[in-house]
C-alpha cells in the first residue's frame, strides 16, 4: 500500500452536529469517551498499511490540529504522515471549499507531488472497520478507473441514500439520489454478484454508497481539472463518469454508520454499550482505533452503582447511579446524581480540589455533574458545569429547540448541553 496516499475530507461547517461543532471541526468531534470522530478513518488507515494521509478542513480547526499533532507521530525512519490541510483563499482560489471534490481540486498541485499509483478518497464522520487493502486489491484487479464502496441495502432504509445499479461483473451503470417508488424499484441489483448469498441478496437488494472512493492517478487529475463546475463526487463528478469510465462497486458487509448527525451520532455511541456484542466495538486487538495517550490515572469508582455503561481513564463517581451512558475522560458525576441514556463528554483538565472548593463556596459551580441531579437522554459536551439539583430530562417532550443563551439546544429530544456551558442549580430543562 505504498503506492496509496489518503485524503480524509473533514467536511464542512458541522450543521447537523451543532452545536458539538459551534468551537470545533467536526472531525474533532469526541467519540466513545476518549476518540474523536477522525481517528476512526486514520486507524483503518494505518491498520491498512497506509501511512500518507491528508486530513482537509476548513473550520474550527484549531482542536483538530492539536489532536492530530498529539496523537500521530511517526519514526523519523518511516516516511509516513498524517497532516492538516486547511482552506485557504489565494489568488488562483479565491473561495471556501465548495464541495468535496473541490476541496480536493484545490489540493491537487500537492497531491501531484506523490509518486503514488491511486488516491483514496475517505469521509471524517463515519463509524466502522474496514481494511482499504482489499478494497484497493479488488480496485486493481478490476482494472478499474474509480472504485466505489458501497454497502447492502434493505428496501426500508434504501430511499435514505444515494443508490447505485451495476451490471453482471460489477462494474456501475446507473446512480439515483434518494430515489422513492418505481425508481426506487428500478434501482434493485443482484447483489450476489457483489459476494452476497442468495438468501442475503434477496434481503438487501439495493447497493448505497459510502462515500468512499479510490481513483486512479491520472483518472482524479482528468476529472477535476475538466470542469470547475462540477464540486462534488458523490452527486456530480461520479455520476457523470459512468459512460466514460470503468467504475466498480466494492461490497462492505460490515458495520457501518453514518455519525453526521445528532441523533444518528447520539444512537451509534450508546450502541456501543449493548450486550452482549454491541454492533461496533473498539475492543479489536488486530484493528485497533488509535487515539491519544494521555496517561491518565484509573477511574474511581466510590459506592456507585453503574450498569450497561462505558467509563473512560481519570473518572471520579461518588455515591451515583448510572445507567445505559458513556462517560468521557475525566467526568465527575457527584453524590446522588443519577445519570440515564447519556453521553458524559467528560473534561479536558482537572479542577484542582482548591479551586472546586472555593467555587462551591463562592455559589459557583464545579465541572462535572453537580449532587442530586438527573441527566436524561442527553449529551453533555466538555467542560460543562452541570450544577446540584438540575433535571435535565427534556419535561416537555420537545423534539427541537435552540437555546443558546441557556447554553442548551434540544435536536430529535435529545438536550445537547454546549461545551463549557454552565447550566445553574435547581434549573430544569
Amino acid at each position: 500500500m505504498k503506492r496509496v496516499l489518503a485524503i480524509i475530507l473533514g467536511g464542512g461547517a458541522g450543521s447537523r452536529l451543532y452545536p458539538l461543532t459551534k468551537l470545533r471541526a467536526k472531525p474533532a468531534v469526541p467519540l466513545a469517551g476518549k476518540y474523536r470522530l477522525i481517528d476512526v478513518p486514520v486507524s483503518n488507515c494505518i491498520n491498512s498499511d497506509i501511512y500518507k494521509i491528508y486530513v482537509l478542513t476548513q473550520f474550527n480547526s484549531a482542536s483538530l490540529n492539536r489532536h492530530i499533532s498529539r496523537t500521530y507521530s511517526f519514526s523519523g525512519l518511516h516516511e509516513g504522515f498524517v497532516e492538516i490541510l486547511a482552506a485557504q483563499l489565494t489568488s488562483e482560489n479565491p473561495n471556501w471549499f465548495q464541495g468535496t471534490a473541490d476541496a480536493v481540486r484545490q489540493y491537487l498541485w500537492l497531491f501531484e507531488e506523490f509518486d503514488v499509483d491511486e488516491y483514496l478518497i475517505l469521509s471524517g464522520d463515519h463509524l466502522y472497520r474496514m481494511d482499504y487493502s482489499d478494497f484497493i486489491r479488488r480496485h486493481r484487479e478490476t482494472n478499474a478507473d474509480i472504485t466505489i464502496s458501497v454497502v447492502p441495502m434493505d428496501e426500508r432504509r434504501a430511499s435514505d441514500f444515494g443508490l447505485m445499479k451495476i451490471d453482471d461483473s460489477g462494474r456501475v451503470v446507473d446512480f439515483s439520489e434518494k430515489p422513492k417508488g418505481d425508481s426506487l424499484k428500478q434501482m434493485q441489483v443482484d447483489t450476489t454478484v457483489l459476494g452476497l448469498s442468495g438468501d442475503q441478496a434477496k434481503e438487501n437488494p439495493y447497493i448505497a454508497s459510502m462515500g468512499i472512493y479510490v481513483f486512479k492517478r491520472q483518472v482524479l487529475f482528468d476529472l477535476l481539472r475538466g470542469g470547475p463546475e462540477q464540486t462534488d463526487f458523490g452527486k456530480e463528478i461520479i455520476p457523470n463518469s459512468a459512460g466514460k469510465y470503468n467504475i466498480q462497486a466494492y461490497l462492505f458487509n460490515g458495520y457501518w454508520e453514518d455519525i453526521g448527525t445528532i441523533e444518528a451520532f447520539y444512537e451509534a455511541n450508546l450502541s456501543l454499550t449493548k450486550q452482549p456484542q454491541p454492533a461496533f466495538s473498539f475492543y479489536d486487538e488486530k484493528a485497533p482505533i488509535y487515539t491519544r495517550g494521555r496517561y491518565l490515572p484509573p477511574s474511581k469508582i466510590l459506592n456507585a452503582n453503574v450498569s450497561e455503561s462505558m467509563i473512560s481513564e481519570g473518572c471520579i463517581l461518588k455515591d451515583c447511579r448510572v445507567h445505559h451512558s458513556i462517560l468521557g475522560i475525566r467526568s465527575r458525576v457527584e453524590a446522588g446524581a443519577v445519570v440515564e441514556d447519556s453521553l458524559i463528554m467528560g473534561s479536558d483538565y482537572y479542577q484542582p480540589m482548591a479551586e472546586r472548593q472555593s467555587n462551591c463556596d463562592q455559589g459557583k459551580i464545579p465541572i462535572g455533574i453537580g449532587a442530586n441531579s438527573t441527566v436524561r437522554r442527553a449529551i453533555i459536551d466538555k467542560n460543562a458545569r452541570i450544577g446540584c439539583d438540575v433535571q435535565i430530562i427534556n419535561k416537555d417532550r420537545v423534539e427541537s429547540a435552540e437555546r443558546e443563551d441557556l447554553g442548551f439546544y434540544i435536536r430529535n429530544g435529545i438536550v445537547v448541553v454546549f461545551k463549557n456551558a454552565t447550566i445553574p442549580d435547581g434549573m430544569i430543562i
